[in-house]
């Protein structure tokens, strides 16, 4: 799955490769590789895999997500908690979402006077 930031023009190009080492995620995102670290410790999503001799191994996901990371802290000025709410907020399934919009939909003013004017025909009906 390839992110909406990943798509954005200007965005540098992954290569096509299976793992990244921390030098090279670190030189796509055009960050040093200490940030990445401390992303590493801040953002539970972000867990590159770990070679026999403890470098680390970005996978083009996780390469994807510290894109998307970057974008929300550098583009949009989020903070880090803000930014951390967002992913969590984006990765929910749309299950999850479904009722905020459904309820949205529900109160929105075309239903409204079309609930009211149901609701008062069963008052008359109980009277």
């Amino acid at each position: 799955m390839v992110t909406d930031v990943a798509m954005q023009p200007g965005t540098p190009e992954i290569p096509d490769k299976l793992y990244f080492k921390i030098g090279e995620a670190s030189e796509i995102l055009g960050v040093e590789p200490y940030v990445l670290r401390y992303w590493e410790s801040e953002f539970s999503q972000l867990n590159p895999k770990k070679s026999g001799t403890g470098h680390r191994l970005y996978r083009r996901k996780d390469v994807e997500l510290l894109l998307r990371i970057k974008h929300l802290l550098y583009e949009k000025r989020f903070t880090i908690e803000g930014a951390r709410q967002s992913l969590q907020t984006a990765n929910r399934p749309a299950k999850a979402r479904a009722p905020k919009r459904l309820q949205q939909e529900l109160f929105s003013d075309d239903v409204l006077p079309d609930i009211r004017r149901e609701l008062t025909e069963i008052l008359q009906l109980l009277k």
